[in-house]
């Protein structure tokens, strides 16, 4: 097969310091953060609530995803493994017998870093930290931040993706064509589906709608409505986008009706509370 019209992508893990190499994961993870912070800032000064109310939002962001985004991993995807590891929930190691001592001190044990994450556990996290700090700090009903936050967060995939693609990582099946990305540093010899670019781009669509909705329409007064139409859309792209994605857990890619995999059912509820959040009555 012809591959002169696929993209051979092999980049560096990062860049390179001599003495710590700064992964691009990273860097995207980051520049979501403060990018997310500075656009936020604005809709708190449109809303007339003080900016230094933006300092707890973002721990309480950061703080919730990165635990939903583990637990996520752990109970949706790996529950198989981590129940008889619970110690590796919690702890960036694992237990390896022919592992050298760790740290000189303790052997059996290797540092592996949290390697785990789901975007769903994430979601679930930060909606229930919204609450906490909705009350806690701003005094406004729930879908008030939901609604500010959503459009932050759809923002925040794109960077979040793109670091996915940087990595080689998440990648989509073979294209069965001369069209596609052949991701040299994951070991890939033919084109795939790069899948990462297809979230990223049209979570970055969703962003500018959101972002529009917010500045030029009235849908900010409807209660609900722009994290209604996060969740439908979102969720909904992932959703089909699902089956061009090479299975993440072996043995999960079709975990129901022969078709959907685990995080397309996991999408379902979240489209339909979405639609109920836009289309409910006032």
């Amino acid at each position: 097969m012809n591959t002169f019209l696929s993209v051979v992508w092999d980049p560096s893990l990062g860049i390179d310091l001599g003495f710590f190499v700064i992964r691009w994961y990273s860097l995207m993870f980051i520049a979501a953060f403060v990018t997310g912070l500075h656009l936020m800032k604005k809709i708190y000064i449109e809303d007339h609530i003080p900016v230094e109310k933006l300092d707890p939002i973002f721990m309480y962001t950061f703080v919730s995803m990165l635990i939903g985004m583990r637990l996520g991993d752990v109970f949706f995807y790996s529950w198989d493994y981590y129940q008889h590891h619970l110690l590796e929930i919690v702890l960036p190691f694992r237990e390896n017998a022919n592992a050298t001592a760790l740290f000189g001190l303790i052997k059996g044990w290797e540092f592996t870093g949290f390697r785990g994450f789901a975007s769903h556990g994430a979601a679930i996290s930060i909606i229930i930290a919204m609450y906490f700090y909705s009350k806690k700090h701003l005094n406004k009903p729930w879908l008030f931040i939901l609604d500010r936050l959503a459009i932050m967060v759809a923002l925040s995939g794109l960077f979040i993706r793109m670091g996915n693609f940087f990595n080689s990582e998440i990648y989509g099946k073979p294209t069965g064509s001369s069209f596609g990305v052949i991701f040299k540093a994951a070991g890939e010899k033919v084109a795939r589906h790069p899948t990462q670019l297809y979230e990223a781009f049209s979570y970055l669509i969703l962003f500018f709608v959101l972002w529009h909705l917010y500045w030029k329409t009235n849908k900010k007064e409807q209660l609900g409505y722009l994290f209604g139409l996060f969740l439908a859309v979102l969720w909904s792209l992932r959703f089909f986008i699902e089956f061009l994605k090479e299975a993440q857990v072996d043995g999960r890619e079709d975990w129901v009706f022969n078709s959907l995999n685990t995080g397309q059912v996991l999408s379902i509820p979240l489209v339909l509370i979405g639609l109920w959040l836009m289309f409910r009555k006032r």
